[in-house]
């Protein structure tokens, strides 16, 4: 997939009609929405794609091994288990490619200067004083998620390598940990209801307002694997008729406010500066959706 086929595929205007999707709300989600943008530029800049192509990388090798890398070398199924929500085989067969093409020194190298470089073509006229204000309040509050990563994996990888120089870089670090520990705690609060990787597409298409298997058909499920656990949804009382039932509602939304809960607490110490950072945040994002190197679709930007 070279950028032009990844632009087509996943950074493409939405089809014009459907209807808006479900929008959670509450500060913490409000500031991820916000951050999104921000922080997946590197696998979505044409900078960071050129990065990555540079060491023999395509968009889906480099963007496993540039989530795995953080981590170390670990074993395939490290790494499935980690991603969670990817089909197993899907991530294995990109790892191990990746792995063959190009190393993890070189791919760590590739994954920053390609978000940095990807920033500085979109945000390069934004005040440094800015940045830095911004990378200081954000500080505040990874400080306080790295501090005990005990079941955060993608976390405790990020937490291992050094900050970036460049403010933009300091920016896009610290998003990651944060986007990132929202990750490791919401995959744990799917598993803890008892949900399987490819279920935890399912219900959150439902729950967002996705067309059915839209968004899980995009992690590499196949479509008997996805009916399948569709079918054991229906069978726990979580679906019918195509919709969540009252059930399945509450279950996701039990998920959704874990998840928000165990964020809140890592952004109290911003205090009051949570709204007025999640504003800027979210003008920076414009900018960056407006300049193409972010998904448009306000469901991707949502369910990532």
């Amino acid at each position: 997939m070279d950028y032009a086929e990844l632009s087509a595929a996943f950074l493409a205007e939405p089809s014009a009609g459907r209807p808006a999707p479900r929008v959670p709300t509450g500060a913490a989600r409000s500031l991820r929405d916000a951050a999104e943008p921000l922080a997946t530029i590197g696998f979505w800049g044409k900078p960071a794609y050129a990065a990555m192509e540079a060491l023999g990388l395509e968009f889906l090798t480099g963007y496993v091994w540039g989530r795995t890398a953080p981590m170390g070398e670990p074993t395939a199924p490290v790494v499935v288990a980690a991603f969670g929500v990817f089909e197993p085989g899907l991530v294995t067969s990109l790892y191990e490619d990746a792995r063959g093409i190009a190393s993890r020194a070189d791919v760590l190298a590739a994954r920053e200067r390609g978000a940095v470089e990807s920033l500085h073509e979109v945000l390069g006229d934004v005040p440094t004083g800015d940045v830095e204000t911004a990378v200081a309040q954000l500080r505040r509050a990874t400080d306080l998620a790295v501090a005990d990563v005990a079941g955060r994996p993608l976390v405790a990888g990020l937490a291992s390598l050094d900050w970036p120089e460049d403010p933009l870089g300091q920016l896009w670090h610290a998003l990651n940990l944060l986007r990132e520990y929202r990750g490791d705690t919401h995959q744990a609060a799917n598993v803890a209801a008892g949900l399987t990787g490819v279920q935890m597409n399912l219900v959150t298409e439902y729950w967002v307002g996705w067309e059915p298997t839209a968004y899980a058909g995009t992690r590499g499920w196949a479509p008997e694997v996805m009916a399948a656990a569709d079918a054991d949804l229906v069978a726990r009382g979580w679906v019918a008729d195509g919709a969540l039932t009252p059930q399945g509602q509450t279950e996701r939304d039990r998920i959704e406010a874990q998840t928000d809960t165990a964020m809140d607490r890592v952004l109290a110490p911003i205090g009051d500066d949570v709204p007025a950072l999640t504003e800027q945040l979210d003008a920076w994002s414009a900018q960056i959706v407006a300049a193409g190197a972010a998904p448009s679709d306000p469901y991707k930007r949502i369910s990532g």
